[in-house]
């Protein structure tokens, strides 16, 4: 494989010292195909690719996926948990507090200056995690209309 070459799921699954499986693969596949996606919406994605496979499996494999650093969780107050490909970069997220709709929102200043705390606490801290909170377009045009009676 040449430096300019993206690693296929597998090797990347490989590299992260992973057992690469038709379902892991299907389920890097559909996290990063989709959009900051719910377990429900990720396991029907890999049972659409692969067939049965239960939802205890699909857990487990967004546990190792996660753990290993091929994807990221995130799990903004009174939401389940959503899974993203986007990994390794600064970036925060903005979510609709009326729909729920979440998206990414790239950090204003670059590198990572959310990680130097006032006060550390003597922690050695490796991440920082900002949510934004608002309506969506969508939810403020439907809250801005006129109502009928």
């Amino acid at each position: 494989m040449t430096a300019s070459q993206t690693p296929t799921p597998a090797e990347e699954l490989r590299g992260a010292g992973l057992r690469v499986t038709a379902a892991r693969v299907a389920l890097l596949d559909a996290v990063r195909a989709g959009d900051h996606l719910g377990v429900e919406a990720i396991a029907s994605g890999v049972r659409d690719r692969v067939g049965h496979v239960s939802l205890q499996a699909v857990y487990e494999g967004l546990h190792a996926l996660t753990a290993a650093g091929l994807i990221r969780r995130i799990e903004p107050a009174g939401s389940p948990a959503r899974f993203e490909g986007r990994v390794g970069d600064n970036h925060h997220h903005i979510v609709c507090r009326s729909c729920g709709v979440v998206a990414d929102v790239d950090c204003e200043v670059g590198e990572a200056p959310c990680l130097t705390a006032s006060d550390d606490h003597g922690f050695a801290i490796d991440e920082a995690e900002v949510i934004y909170w608002g309506l969506c377009p969508d939810c403020s045009t439907a809250s801005s209309a006129p109502r009928a009676l």
